[in-house]
């Protein structure tokens, strides 16, 4: 089923070739005047010139093909030449139908051909999530669940940091504590020992104590590099403490993330790339692109249009260690090996835009990628406190997520207790489903490029434009479809009529579910989706309070009233679902 939005236009298209007008003129945008119509077409005006007439009289032959179109119920001309567009009964009706009994609520999600690899999460091994992590791990997420949802077929990979100066600090750190000799010595043959030299909770506290000692001692500091150098190199006893150090991290990892729904089909890491990077830079020796400046390998990448300097993409080092540069254009190439990829989005901090830039502009000029393969950087912005600074514990600290998490877990506890519906386990549960609804809707809402502020205390409120107002909406729908369950016996019913304008507007904010998926999808913006669902709850809310719908003495009426409001539950609950959280049965 098309979007409404897209019926529309082909509707428009339809009338503006029968006057012989030229079909790129004929859009349509939703009104900004609802009370006057639903949609809105000012083409009329951009084909004036070209028809040599008034765009009034362009407008009212347009209007007057439309008029006849069962899609609409009322068609005007305004202004200048404006034409609002307000649509029928029947329109509504069969849309509604459709989208209640088609798979997906009638969006077309009919396969697509090609992969999209979604490099999202990025945490750094060794050390613990911190609310840093947040946003590229639920804006991926979501973004990810609605382009499947789509019908592109899409794999996601979580892209560890695990090869750089992080892993040598740690190595020289554990020589200095006396690890087993084994792991040192370059001469041993024999196996390593299978159970890991440290717990998760020790390893936490080993990196950042080799990162504060490398700053204060140059011997620790030159040790680790040369220690990253040579894990690079493929030392054994090194290679062995870093698949140690990989289990007991990803375990820990997997945790954190399921905590936030968040799922990877891929755990790769940088040095799953290691493997490519000899002949990839081999390959760009030998065809030309890379050369050596002030020691260092590089690749020059600035463009004769470019309004600031783009630096050459520091393909090694001069003491030839890979760089993050290195790595990220070395997962291209088994990503392309493996995938043929159409395209690669990357989810991460909108400060690295620079180093993905010359990443992009690499792989494309060197072959690492053909030249129609999408590269795409979608740049989020910082999640700040009430200070306009980024997050932190009140002692000033970098805030660990699962710290954060169970803050907002306690805080939803004591508010559904508060309400003494719910008790024991149930408020437990229905607490944590909560919580999360507020973390990831607090989010997901704003723009992904924008900075924002995370207010602990308006987003874990049940009112306003909140994950827990939107839960509510839902548990309320459901406590009304169950009371009506428990004395009626539903049948085959009639979507209602729009005979109030509170139905009306629920009914036109439920059929354009399609059109907000694609405009979601077309931006990469997942908080399109939230804004249509925070709009739809308060259509529903509206309605809910204008209507008594159980006190209503037209069973028929009533029974229409209850298939609606299903539809919009389901509406609900399926977009909740591509955000990446779920509604509990009570609040």
């Amino acid at each position: 089923m098309m979007s409404v939005k897209n019926q529309i236009e082909a509707s428009v298209r339809n009338a503006f070739a029968k006057l012989d007008i030229d079909e790129k003129f004929a859009k349509v945008s939703v009104s900004n005047r609802p009370d006057l119509c639903d949609y809105q077409c000012n083409g009329a005006m951009g084909a004036a010139k070209s028809l040599h007439k008034a765009p009034a009289q362009i407008a009212a032959d347009i209007a007057e093909v439309l008029s006849g179109d069962s899609i609409f119920s009322k068609v005007e001309v305004a202004g200048p030449g404006f034409i609002n567009l307000s649509l029928s009964d029947s329109f509504f009706g069969d849309s509604l139908h459709k989208m209640d009994t088609e798979d997906n609520l009638g969006y077309d999600s009919a396969a697509k051909s090609g992969t999209i690899i979604m490099d999202y999460g990025g945490p750094n091994v060794a050390k613990p999530l911190h609310v840093g992590h947040l946003r590229s791990a639920i804006i991926g997420e979501s973004l990810k669940r609605i382009l499947r949802f789509t019908g592109e077929e899409v794999v996601s990979d979580i892209h560890m940091g695990d090869w750089g100066l992080q892993m040598g600090l740690i190595i020289t750190e554990l020589f200095e504590r006396g690890a087993d000799p084994c792991y040192f010595d370059e001469d041993y043959t024999g196996d390593y020992p299978k159970e890991p030299p440290f717990t998760i909770s020790e390893l936490e506290e080993i990196y950042p104590a080799a990162s504060l000692r490398s700053k204060e001692d140059k011997d620790y500091y030159e040790r680790a590099l040369l220690a990253t150098k040579e894990l690079q190199e493929g030392r054994r006893g090194y290679r062995a403490l870093l698949e140690h150090i990989m289990n007991v991290s990803v375990s820990d990892l997997k945790r954190n993330y399921e905590r936030l729904s968040v799922e990877f089909d891929l755990w790769k890491g940088e040095a799953d790339a290691a493997p490519y990077i000899p002949d990839m830079v081999e390959r760009m020796k030998a065809d030309g692109y890379a050369h050596i400046s002030e020691g260092a390998l590089v690749v020059d990448v600035s463009e004769e249009s470019d309004t600031k300097e783009v630096p050459p993409c520091m393909i090694l080092k001069s003491d030839g260690a890979a760089l993050y540069d290195t790595t990220d254009l070395a997962t291209l190439v088994w990503r392309e090996e493996d995938y043929h990829p159409k395209a690669v989005i990357y989810i991460v901090d909108k400060r690295q835009q620079m180093h993905f830039t010359q990443v992009f502009r690499c792989a494309k000029k060197t072959g690492i990628v053909p030249e129609a393969t999408q590269l795409t950087f979608l740049g989020f912005g910082t999640m700040n406190g009430k200070d306009g600074k980024p997050f932190k514990t009140r002692d000033g600290g970098v805030m660990r997520l699962s710290e954060l998490i169970s803050d907002i877990n306690d805080k939803m506890y004591e508010k559904i207790t508060e309400n003494a519906t719910l008790t024991g386990d149930e408020a437990r549960q229905t607490a944590e489903t909560v919580a999360l609804a507020a973390i990831k809707y607090g989010d997901l809402s704003n723009q992904p490029s924008k900075d924002y502020v995370f207010d602990v205390d308006r987003f874990t409120s049940f009112e306003g434009n909140t994950g827990p107002y939107i839960l509510y909406t839902i548990v309320r729908i459901s406590s009304i479809i169950r009371k009506y369950n428990e004395d009626e016996a539903p049948g085959a019913v009639s979507m209602p009529a729009s005979d109030s304008e509170s139905i009306r507007v629920l009914m036109l904010e439920t059929v354009r579910f399609s059109e907000n998926i694609d405009s979601t999808v077309s931006e990469y913006a997942p908080n399109r989706l939230c804004a249509y669902i925070y709009g739809l709850c308060n259509a529903f809310n509206h309605f809910y309070h204008e209507t008594r719908i159980l006190a209503i003495e037209d069973e028929a009426k009533k029974a229409s009233y209850i298939r609606l409001i299903g539809l919009v539950k389901k509406v609900l609950v399926t977009s909740i679902d591509l955000l990446g959280f779920e509604a509990p049965e009570r609040m």
